[in-house]
Order: C-alpha cells, then sequence, then structure tokens
C-alpha cells in the first residue's frame, strides 16, 4: 500500500475517534441533565423538622384534583414512608340561594392544599411537580411547617359538626324583611351573627329607629 494512503488511513482513524468521543461526552451530559433534582441535595430539607404539616399552593379550583393527583402519585412513586396525608381543608356552612337557607360545603383556604409529610429532597420532588401545585408556602425552596397553633384552629375548623351560617349582608346594607309581623318593611343592618344565623335590623317605626333580630332567611338585599 502506497505510504501517502497509510497516512489517510491513519488520518480518518484519528478522525473517528474524536467524533467518537465528543459524542460520548455529550451523551453523558444530557444524562446528568435529565436526571430529577432529588438525586442531588438540593438543601431543601430540614433533618430537625421531622412528620409536620406544610401548606402547598395551587391554582384556585384545582384544590381536589391536586389531593386526587398527589395520592396517586405517593401511591406510585411508594412514598408512603414520606408523606402521609393531604387534606382540603372545608367547612359546612348555610347560605342563602333563591330565599332560602341550603348547607354547603366550602373551602376554608381557597388555592390551598394541607400536606402531612416529612421534607426530603424526594419527597419534596413529588409534592412541587404535582399538576396544578404552583409551589410550598415558606422562604423560597424551603418549606415552612404550620405551627402547632395553627393547626389547631384549622382541626377546630375542620371538625365543626355544626353547620356556620353565612350571608351576603353587611352593616350599614339596606334590607327588605321577607317575612313575620315585619314583612315588607325596609331596614338597616346592624349587626351580623353568623354563629347563630341571625342579624339585627333597625326599622323605622313611629320614626323611631327600632332594633329587630331575624333569621338569615328572613331578610333580602336590595
Amino acid at each position: 500500500m502506497p505510504k501517502s494512503t497509510k497516512k489517510i488511513n491513519k488520518a480518518a482513524k484519528k478522525n473517528d475517534q474524536k467524533i467518537q468521543t465528543g459524542s460520548d461526552q455529550e451523551e453523558l451530559q444530557i444524562d446528568d441533565q435529565s436526571k430529577p433534582s432529588f438525586f442531588t441535595s438540593t438543601g431543601k430539607q430540614d433533618p430537625s423538622a421531622g412528620r409536620r404539616w406544610y401548606v402547598v399552593h395551587t391554582y384556585s379550583g384545582y384544590e381536589n384534583a391536586v389531593k386526587k393527583a398527589l395520592e396517586q402519585r405517593i401511591e406510585t412513586m411508594g412514598m408512603h414512608d414520606f408523606i402521609f396525608n393531604v387534606i382540603v381543608p372545608t367547612e359546612k356552612v348555610m347560605v342563602m340561594k333563591k330565599g332560602k337557607l341550603v348547607e354547603e360545603e366550602k373551602r376554608i383556604f381557597p388555592g390551598y392544599v394541607l400536606v402531612d409529610m416529612t421534607v426530603t429532597d424526594a419527597s419534596w420532588y413529588v409534592v412541587r411537580n404535582t399538576p396544578n401545585v404552583t409551589g410550598f408556602v415558606g422562604s423560597g425552596t424551603v418549606p415552612v411547617p404550620v405551627s402547632a397553633d395553627e393547626f389547631k384552629i384549622i382541626k377546630r375548623q375542620i371538625g365543626q359538626q355544626e353547620p356556620v351560617f353565612k350571608i351576603d349582608v353587611n352593616v350599614g346594607d339596606t334590607v327588605t324583611i321577607r317575612s313575620g309581623p315585619f314583612a315588607r318593611y325596609q331596614g338597616v343592618i346592624n349587626s351580623v351573627d353568623d354563629e347563630k344565623g341571625k342579624v339585627k335590623v333597625l326599622v323605622s317605626i313611629f320614626n323611631r329607629e327600632t332594633p329587630i333580630e331575624l333569621d338569615f332567611d328572613q331578610v333580602q338585599k336590595k
């Protein structure tokens, strides 16, 4: 074989080796970048915190969807030892609809879900990357747990058996009395008692303002 041909073959082999080596390095870099963040330390866990309740922010109206999706992720990703419970805090309320009191279940904190968990890089990743979750409530990427006193208040609201009364009137609003001896009278709301479902209305009787206590369903906002 002529010397010139040997030189060309050697050069071609060197180029092939360079191309192959470059390709391997590029592939390795891509693999490293594709790894989930919890494969490396992110500093999102607080080892001293242990199991606590955390608040997760969601898109408004997607709270129940987030709860369902996160529970599925806990199951499929085997996170039972780190994520224990997911709740959407709600309370029973009595609201006026078409002149009648109707019992409804209302979200206490729209746009938020409570998660009982131990925060590690892996559990943080599972929760944070659940569809419609926008982040943890905390400082930067570090979740801040709910204090014991705060959770007691939330638990009390969730566990309340008797519905809370709600009405779309405020002190100073003008209302019409719908029923009772003062039906069709107009008055001004003086006070609202959500717990008892009562309002006090100032009604002008003989040119004097007289306070009358009425049920929510006895008044209608003008």
